[in-house]
C-alpha cells in the first residue's frame, strides 16, 4: 500500500507576500520541494516556489498557489505530505517512518507483540509506538539495541523484550 509521508507542518504566515514558516522533516529544509508538489490531508495541492532555511529545523516557504498573507494565514497548522513513491529509496540501515508503520512487532523467538502504530520523536530520539492486540500501547526507543532486526519487505521487525517482560509472560 502506498503511503503518504509527512514532510512539513505549517507554523504560520511569514511577512506580507504569502510566505509561511514550516517545521520540516527533511534532511535539509531547502529540499522541501525536491520531491514534487506537496498535498494537505484534505487533498489540496501546493507547489513549492522557493524554500530557504530558517531557524533550526524550519524553513520559510513560498507556494505558487498562495499570493498574500491572508491566504498564508489559512495554512497555519496544516500538515504537508508527499506520496511515498516520490521519495528516493532509503539508504542501508535507514528507514522512512512511513515504512515502519504497520510492521508486525515480534520478539526474538518470533512471538507476536503487536504492530507498529506510529513513530514519534519527542526530542531525544525516535520512539516506536507498538499497539498490542489487547488494545494497550508499548513505547520503545528506536535504537539498534531495542530493535535489532527490521525487514520491511517481510513486514516485520524484532523488538528486544526486556528480561522482566519475558519473565512476566506478557509478550503474547
Amino acid at each position: 500500500m502506498a503511503r503518504d509521508v509527512l514532510l512539513a507542518a505549517v507554523l504560520g504566515a511569514h511577512g506580507l507576500k504569502g510566505e509561511v514558516r514550516v517545521k520540516t522533516f527533511t534532511a535539509t529544509p531547502e529540499t522541501l520541494g525536491a520531491y514534487g508538489p506537496l498535498h494537505t490531508g484534505d487533498g489540496r495541492v501546493l507547489s513549492v516556489a522557493s524554500a530557504r532555511a530558517g531557524k533550526d529545523g524550519e524553513a520559510v516557504v513560498a507556494f505558487e498557489e498562495i499570493a498574500d498573507r491572508n491566504a498564508a494565514e489559512t495554512l497555519k497548522g496544516v500538515e504537508l505530505f508527499v506520496a511515498r513513491g516520490a521519495l528516493p529509496p532509503a539508504q542501508s540501515g535507514e528507514f522512512y517512518h512511513a515504512d515502519l508503520v504497520g510492521l508486525a512487532a515480534e520478539d526474538a523467538l518470533g512471538r507476536r507483540i503487536g504492530r507498529v502504530a506510529a513513530v514519534h520523536n519527542y526530542g531525544a530520539s525516535d520512539v516506536l509506538v507498538i499497539a498490542r492486540d489487547g488494545g494497550d500501547e508499548v513505547l520503545i526507543a528506536f535504537t539498534r539495541e531495542n530493535v535489532p532486526e527490521i525487514d520491511v519487505a517481510a513486514g516485520r521487525l524484532v523488538v528486544a523484550v526486556p528480561k522482566e517482560t519475558e519473565d512476566g509472560g506478557n509478550v503474547e
